[in-house]
């Protein structure tokens, strides 16, 4: 498949940080305008990476920081960590906390730690009127009894739960997020809940260096690829992928307040 050419994209969710990316970050950040690519949020896991994706955000003016502490990074923090994120919130280019929330993936005995972390992050934005970036994995029950709870605004990113799950989600406010996992071959359930959120309410993310579309799975990811994602999306929605591009990114745009 040939790449789409579409400009203006912007990449709600990304890892700029990665050690995946040492060998040339900057020189493929310079180069993703050439990509089509206007904007990426580039997305903290644990108090090191948000500071590094906060001074990213700061040396790149088309890079925007989200700062927090991923539900891996839970079970060890220092006594001070909110005081730490409170200030790297603060930061210049930071547009919402995240990202935040539950994964069951690989062992879910610490789930208290997870709650406690995950509740102190969505307190913490309210307090700062900023919009939260979900991560759920295999804890759809519990992220939306906390969403129905704190009621944040924000976006389940690299969305994984049902067309029904969709659903409410969007009653609550928020905004979806999908990966280059539309492309895959199993696409099948990410392509359901896709078609039931509304073009106005829908991101679209890399989650690089994760999550590379075909024809480049199994690959080292980056913003550039989008397009692939990007033109999967407007088939289920019944746009082209300029116009899907162009929505998206305005979405994108307001709801990080950018």
């Amino acid at each position: 498949m040939e790449q789409p050419q579409i400009t203006g994209i912007f990449d709600s969710h990304a890892h700029y940080d990665d050690p995946a990316f040492d060998p040339d970050r900057d020189q493929l950040l310079a180069g993703l305008g050439e990509m089509g690519v206007s904007a990426v949020m580039t997305i903290g896991a644990d108090l090191d990476t948000s500071r590094v994706a906060a001074e990213l955000a700061e040396r790149w003016p088309f890079l925007w920081a989200a700062v927090g502490v991923h539900p891996h990074g839970a079970a060890e923090l220092p006594g001070d960590w909110l005081a730490q994120l409170t200030a790297l919130a603060a930061r210049p280019r930071v547009r919402a906390i995240g990202e935040i929330g539950f994964d069951y993936h690989y062992d879910a005995g610490w789930k208290e730690a997870q709650r406690e972390v995950f509740e102190a992050q969505l307190r913490l934005a309210a307090e700062l009127d900023l919009p939260v970036v979900i991560h759920d994995r295999e804890a759809h029950g519990d992220t939306l009894a906390l969403l129905r709870r704190y009621r944040p605004a924000g976006v389940v990113h690299c969305y994984s739960g049902s067309a029904e799950m969709a659903r409410e989600v969007l009653s609550l406010g928020m905004y979806i997020g999908f990966t280059g996992v539309v492309t895959f071959k199993n696409a099948r359930r990410a392509l359901e809940a896709a078609a039931v959120v509304p073009l106005d309410r829908l991101l679209v993310e890399t989650d690089c260096p994760y999550m590379a579309p075909e024809p480049f799975r199994g690959k080292r990811c980056h913003s550039g690829m989008l397009p692939y994602t990007i033109a999967r999306l407007a088939e289920v929605k019944g746009v082209t992928p300029q116009a899907l591009a162009e929505t998206t990114a305005e979405n994108a745009r307001r709801l990080f307040g950018i």
